[in-house]
């Protein structure tokens, strides 16, 4: 399961009600900020979130909306809280007007008091475990260097106990080693395999992000059949040549997106002052249904079986 709380759902400018693109995507005991828009650090506070073991940043671009927060979070980090070091993933001009933010405006020595580590995105694998895979997608914005960022919990085989206790498999560490693919040999010197107790392979999760972009026929392949697909809709329809022009999306070419790469649920950000929330979610869900339109503080829980938004406490 991954989780995915929206800190900032605004585009280009704060509103009253929408902070700069931020978001936090928790999984088992890791936590990314994907982007960090002015005001961020705020954001994480009034969330509940802290800044508890959040120490890899990715960055979907450089544009000045989803990165100009990171001079006063580095700053609080490196006073403040309890880590040595921070990861922060991007293109490389994104991560060339990162360094000039850190190193020359908030420490202008250009020595940090934790180490800040510049990390270049190219497209594949950023990280993986025994459970989760990490890979980042070029996409095409305005500028070079812009990514989008696949989460896959990897493939796993269910423990079938009724197999288990049929072949006199005790309970302990010998299903575990099972579990993890080892072969255990009973007290009377049979062997049992992984095989002889272990379903066929399940999917994991699929859960797809992807920041600002102009063009989605080069990304169907990656958001096919993702059990989340977070976008932004910068425009509605009525001004596309707009959003052409500027390299961004509509509600509409969003949810075309998701419909024809057989996404499960859609989910909208980065939105303009210039549209109420209502008419964006109408002009999606016209075209995909399951579609919702984050706000600032929004909390999803995504898994296999679905995607739920849970409510938020008064």
């Amino acid at each position: 399961m991954f989780e995915v709380i929206f800190l900032g759902t605004s585009s280009s400018a704060p509103s009253a009600h929408r902070g700069l693109s931020a978001h936090v995507v928790l999984y088992r005991q890791h936590r990314f900020l994907i982007d960090c828009g002015e005001g961020t650090q705020r954001q994480i506070l009034q969330s509940g979130l802290g800044f508890k073991r959040l120490n890899r940043v990715l960055l979907t671009h450089g544009h000045l909306d989803h990165i100009l927060g990171l001079g006063g979070l580095v700053s609080t980090l490196s006073r403040w809280e309890n880590l040595d070091s921070i990861d922060i993933y991007g293109g490389r001009a994104t991560l060339r007007r990162v360094a000039n933010l850190i190193f020359k405006v908030v420490f202008p020595g250009g020595r940090s008091p934790i180490d800040v580590n510049l990390l270049v995105l190219r497209p594949g694998i950023i990280m993986e475990d025994d459970k989760l895979s990490l890979s980042a997608f070029p996409v095409q914005h305005r500028g070079p260097g812009c990514f989008g960022f696949l989460f896959e919990e990897k493939p796993h085989r269910p423990f079938l106990a009724d197999k288990a206790e049929a072949l006199g498999v005790p309970f302990g560490p010998e299903r575990a080693q099972l579990v993890r693919g080892q072969s255990i040999t009973l007290a009377g010197g049979r062997t049992i395999r992984p095989e002889d107790v272990l379903g066929e392979p399940v999917p994991g999760t699929k859960y797809v992000h992807i920041g600002d972009v102009g063009r989605t026929d080069n990304l169907l392949d990656v958001c096919y059949r993702a059990d989340a697909l977070v976008i932004e809709a910068t425009y509605t329809e009525e001004e596309a040549e707009l959003a052409q022009q500027f390299g961004h999306m509509t509600a509409a070419r969003a949810a075309r997106l998701a419909r024809d790469a057989e996404v499960k649920t859609l989910i909208l950000t980065h939105l303009s002052r210039r549209y109420y929330e209502r008419d964006v979610r109408l002009e999606a869900q016209a075209i995909f249904p399951n579609t919702y339109v984050a706000r600032d503080f929004d909390h999803f829980q995504i898994t296999r079986a679905g995607t739920i938004r849970l409510k938020k406490e008064d």
